[in-house]
């Protein structure tokens, strides 16, 4: 597999050309990515169209989960979401949080960036930002979100710990992420491995599910469970670009398996309960007035 920097430059390549594509273009390929099969696969996505918040603009069919529907997401909450893409889980999000809260997207390709804040602006969203970066250095200070989500993203990067550690850090304490993601039980055939254009998909940036969860136990994550796991089948069309058919058959019927997941886990620490004044209740004698010389 080629080095970290190299496999970052493929993923942003791939998905600059994805936001130029339709939605059943993508949805008929690996996460958006590969060459799309003959016929159409909805291989990782999920169906977001009965999901109150969603935005079929801001839809690219790239996701393998739902996570904000996980999320536990709260009126005036902070949300970040890790690659925003185009905007959908943001807005889903911001559904949830209300015009109280901020949702802030984080994604690294800027025409992503481009789509997202036109899609936010026809929609009237000031409370909905999009940043350029990366996720495993987040533009973002520390203990700023509520909840965090993310969809089929981190299978993308390199290093996952260092991600990790960044959703750590912007977490508030006591705060939470649902994150959806690809993972594997078993090894992948070594072509499927080492091709970048199935990094890109998906698949080969993906890392054993234990391997997955223990990453998360290790950077002092709590409370952690699957909230939700579904069996990814790829389309033996797509197989084909890289393996004989005696090995499609044994990858078919073998041991190994990929899944979608959806990872709930807590930062230590107390959360802070928000609190609304009411200023009705406030004694007269309590308000700052002229006479008190404190105005």
């Amino acid at each position: 597999m080629k080095k970290e920097q190299e496999l970052k430059d493929i993923v942003k390549e791939r998905y600059a050309k994805i936001a130029e594509q339709g939605k059943i273009e993508n949805a008929s390929s690996c996460c958006g990515a590969t060459t799309p099969s003959n016929k159409v696969y909805n291989i990782m996505m999920d169906d977001y169209s009965d999901t109150t918040g969603y935005v079929e603009d801001a839809d690219l069919g790239l996701g393998c989960g739902l996570p904000t529907q996980f999320a536990q997401i709260k009126q005036g909450d902070t949300v970040i979401d890790l690659g925003s893409g185009a905007g959908n889980d943001c807005f889903v999000a911001r559904h949830e949080t209300g015009s109280e809260g901020k949702v802030i997207g984080i994604d690294f390709t800027p025409i992503m960036i481009e789509k997202a804040r036109i899609n936010a602006e026809k929609l009237g969203y000031n409370n909905v930002e999009f940043r350029a970066g990366d996720i495993d250095d987040m533009p973002v200070s520390n203990d700023v979100a509520d909840v965090i989500v993310s969809n089929c993203v981190l299978n993308l990067v390199p290093n996952k710990g260092k991600v990790i550690a960044e959703i750590s850090r912007v977490l508030k304490p006591g705060g939470h992420f649902s994150i959806s993601d690809i993972v594997l039980v078993g090894e992948l055939p070594e072509a499927l491995r080492q091709d970048a254009e199935m990094y890109a998909g998906c698949v080969a940036g993906a890392i054993q599910k234990e391997a997955y969860l223990q990453l998360i136990k290790d950077k002092g994550f709590q409370n952690i469970k699957i909230q939700k796991e579904k069996t990814i089948s790829i389309p033996d069309d797509i197989l084909n670009k890289y393996l004989s058919q005696e090995e499609i058959n044994s990858f078919n019927n073998g041991d190994t398996g990929i899944f979608s997941i959806t990872v709930y886990a807590e930062k230590a620490g107390t959360k802070k309960e928000k609190t609304k004044v009411n200023l009705s209740e406030i004694e007269a004698s309590d308000c700052c007035t002229p006479s008190t010389g404190c105005c």
